[in-house]
């Protein structure tokens, strides 16, 4: 099962015309200069569309910007004769140093990954997990992919205690009462994907080691829209994709790892790419040696945990979009979605919405809970142009550095009044 059958199963798909452009007719390698484009924050670039699109927490657009770099590999990828050289080593380089810049860590610290959820499950390999007896901490606002992940666990023998939210937050005196001595892991989203309800992260990492715990957090929904400091926080594991809003594509992420905590892990995988040194004694003319290679693992987080190949095509589209968000600044994005989250959450209630996100939550994201939402509300947005996410029960807006008030306003036209 994919993710696009996972999300309609668990009725929690998008509206999104994004997932279903592969079903039109496409001109391949067909030349994009000359679309109409708009200007969003910073005067980053995208595609016009008639769409009122305010769903970037499920899949962000790709800019123009990253179009051209994309472009460029892909020309060197199929020896085009006009292009020239495309060094990927480099590249990779500097989007690893923009992430790790972006969340105040060490370049040693992050490394590359799959998705948020092979991070995740680095992490829980890395701690020995699952072990039978060991104790976990987690809560029913964290991605709802990782409800499957932690009743496994359980199932495998590990003590998982879920915390439920009060008034759609996870209270934190909640928290300390179900971390306790021997308590392996605390693991949650720094961001719900639910409601943009926003943790303390920093207090919990101060729960957590107080009795000995680690804290691995999710941070898909924080990365790129929500200033993130993973040292003041002290935070031990992060993760996050990077479709959302790092505005790159499916297939690759990033995994933080404090330092400090490396010497406390098992290696989880063994593979080609941990490596920083490599000698084989089994070939012509190679050295003779005592094994059938020596080599060299660096003591960071590449080498114990990006064990495979990776989307060289992400890494094209980061190289533009990491760089972009740099240059603006994740304040400045938080800054701009404010006046339109802000909006949602004065206004809907007033039709008789009911609003589940928090009102201090400073994410972009904002949820309402709304019974039959996916047959109520997918037909009047489909009808409207307008893009959001459409749950079973709820829906939710997630505005972007191209949205503006004018894109608030027709999607709240379109649903009109509970």
């Amino acid at each position: 099962m994919n993710r696009r059958n996972f999300l309609a199963a668990a009725g929690l798909a998008a509206t999104s015309p994004l997932y279903a452009r592969a079903a039109a007719p496409v001109v391949a390698g067909a030349d994009m200069k000359g679309l109409p484009t708009i200007k969003g924050l910073g005067g980053i670039e995208f595609y016009k569309s008639d769409r009122a699109y305010l769903d970037s927490g499920s899949m962000h657009p790709i800019s123009v910007g990253s179009h051209a770099t994309l472009d460029a590999y892909l020309a060197d990828r199929m020896g085009d004769p006009r292009s020239t050289s495309y060094h990927q080593d480099p590249i990779r380089d500097r989007v690893l140093g923009n992430f790790a810049q972006m969340i105040n860590a060490d370049r040693s610290e992050v490394t590359l990954v799959q998705s948020t959820t092979a991070g995740e499950q680095l992490v829980l390999r890395a701690l020995g997990l699952p072990a039978a007896g060991a104790h976990v901490v987690t809560d029913t606002m964290h991605f709802f992919g990782s409800f499957y992940l932690y009743e496994a666990m359980a199932k495998l023998g590990v003590d998982v205690t879920w915390v439920r939210p009060k008034n759609n937050r996870i209270d934190l005196d909640d928290i300390e009462a179900a971390v306790k001595k021997g308590t392996k892991l605390v693991a949650i989203s720094a961001v719900s994907t639910f409601n943009g309800f926003q943790h303390d992260l920093k207090r919990v990492c101060e729960i957590a080691h107080a009795k000995g715990a680690l804290v691995y957090a999710d941070i898909i929904h924080a990365a790129g829209c929500v200033p993130l400091d993973v040292k003041a926080t002290g935070v031990d594991f992060a993760a996050c994709a990077s479709y959302k809003w790092l505005m790159g594509d499916f297939g690759l992420g990033f995994l933080y790892v404090r330092k400090d905590r490396l010497a406390e892990l098992q290696h989880p995988v063994w593979g080609y790419y941990q490596l920083n040194a490599f000698q084989s004694h089994v070939y012509p003319y190679d050295p003779p040696g005592d094994d059938v290679a020596d080599y060299g693992v660096p003591e960071d987080a590449s080498g114990y945990f990006m064990w495979g190949t990776f989307s060289h095509m992400g890494i094209g589209l980061l190289d533009y979009s990491l760089d972009y968000i740099q240059k603006v600044g994740v304040p400045a994005i938080q800054a701009h979605a404010k006046p339109l989250t802000d909006h949602l959450k004065t206004e809907l209630p007033k039709r008789g919405f009911e609003l589940v996100t928090p009102l201090e939550s400073t994410a972009p994201l904002v949820t309402f809970a709304y019974k039959d939402a996916a047959n109520r509300l997918r037909p009047k947005m489909k009808e409207a142009n307008v893009d959001i996410t459409v749950s079973r029960n709820r829906f939710r807006f997630s505005p972007s550095v191209f949205n503006t008030m004018e894109d608030i306003d027709r999607a709240m036209h379109a649903l009109g009044t509970a």
